[in-house]
């Protein structure tokens, strides 16, 4: 089922193509819909890959796979199925993940190994290994295809593309990191991407692409949230072709390293607002800052607390300003917070100080807030000098109504 496109929807933006990397779409035939849901991206041989996994305990074959995969460093091809996450399939799901490697390597001349898998979809039905084949034997013949195409292909419930790109200087070579994503429902920050795939043109060592990556997903996607529940199958992977021609990166302490790991955290940033703003049913983006704890992580966490609130969701969506269930979402976080040094604001407008209503608050501005769809809340703690930024989106009935009827 088709859903109506998210009112936080942005234009997808013209992505270059990246100098090593090729892309191929097909319809497979996962769901009886008429749209591509397999995607082929051919890698040329050198490539570099690190990755990041979901946190759940019972994660899908595919992960299990990257995994084991990304401990060689090395990649020649991604294949991402849509519309069947594979997870909860027990032998019969694993044997799926080796088949289309299988396939995908017989026809690049590479190693199973050097070919990353990741699927997303219904829970607990197992990915059809002849229908998977066939996929993949028809995207390597298939004709070359665009970034939208790539994003439309790995889509499941998002009612829009995702992508970003930004650019950055190393020495005298400018290279390009293009990222693509799909995830709109069961995204929560252990890490909370479902699937996003990055590709630059730099040449990187797999140990510091990996710890750029670890680095940009704990400010990015560990930092949003839509309905506090954690995908089986949340897979990030980076892959850089090295097809720019400057001397390869090893070191963080390289020229030109601090502009990559930026460049990257750029995309990651980019792309997890764009999860957010497709979050299932949203018309609200709500940017949650923390400020005055004790430390980085405790922040967080309290941002969490308030972005994953139910009630809290529900006020911004019903543009209430009931500052009250931002107290209520601090207090219930764990976290060491002290009532009578609490403050809260809305938009540019402080409701309360010190544990207690700001005296004189005038309630329109924060209501003419409300009304927008761009919606910042503020707390500061006043204990320490920890902070953290965290997005999430309103709760609506849109989200019952997708989830409701997700099988159908």
């Amino acid at each position: 089922m088709s859903h109506p496109r998210s009112p936080l929807a942005t234009p997808f933006p013209a992505l270059p193509p990246i100098a090593g990397v090729r892309l191929a779409t097909v319809r497979a035939g996962y769901k009886p819909w008429e749209r591509d849901d397999l995607t082929l991206v051919r890698l040329d041989e050198g490539t570099s890959v690190a990755g990041v996994t979901t946190r759940s305990r019972c994660p899908s074959p595919e992960v299990e796979w990257c995994r084991a995969a990304l401990t060689l460093g090395r990649a020649r091809a991604l294949v991402v199925n849509a519309g069947n996450s594979n997870a909860f399939t027990g032998a019969r799901g694993r044997a799926a993940v080796e088949a289309v490697a299988a396939r995908a390597a017989q026809g690049l001349g590479c190693q199973p190994s050097d070919v990353f898998v990741a699927s997303t979809g219904v829970i607990g039905v197992p990915l059809p290994i002849a229908t998977a084949e066939a996929g993949v034997s028809a995207a390597l013949a298939a004709p070359e295809a665009d970034w939208a195409a790539a994003a439309a292909a790995i889509s499941t419930t998002d009612t829009f593309p995702k992508g970003a790109a930004a650019t950055a200087m190393i020495g005298d070579t400018r290279v390009t990191v293009v990222g693509i994503i799909k995830g709109s429902g069961m995204i929560a920050p252990d890490m909370a991407t479902m699937l996003g795939f990055l590709f630059t043109d730099a040449a990187v060592a797999p140990a510091l692409l990996q710890a750029m990556l670890d680095r940009a997903n704990a400010r990015s996607f560990a930092c949003i949230t839509v309905d506090g529940d954690t995908s089986t199958s949340d897979t990030v992977l980076a892959f850089a072709t090295g097809a720019a021609g400057h001397t390869p990166l090893d070191s963080a302490d390289a020229a030109g390293a601090d502009a990559l790991a930026a460049a990257i955290e750029q995309v990651c940033l980019d792309l997890a607002h764009l999860v957010v703003r497709d979050g299932e049913g949203a018309t609200k983006f709500i940017a949650v800052s923390v400020t005055g704890a004790e430390s980085d992580g405790s922040a967080r966490r309290i941002g969490l607390s308030i972005a994953n609130s139910p009630l809290v969701k529900t006020a911004i969506a019903g543009e209430d300003a009931n500052w009250g269930r931002v107290v209520m979402a601090v207090g219930k976080a764990g976290e060491p917070a002290e009532r009578d040094r609490l403050a809260i604001r809305f938009g540019d407008t402080q409701v309360a100080a010190e544990g207690v209503a700001v005296e004189g608050y005038d309630e329109a501005p924060v209501a003419a807030h409300l009304r927008g769809s761009d919606i910042r809340i503020g707390v500061d703690l006043g204990l320490g000098e920890g902070r953290a930024t965290v997005w999430t989106c309103d709760l609506t009935h849109g989200y019952i109504s997708i989830n409701g009827d997700y099988r159908s």
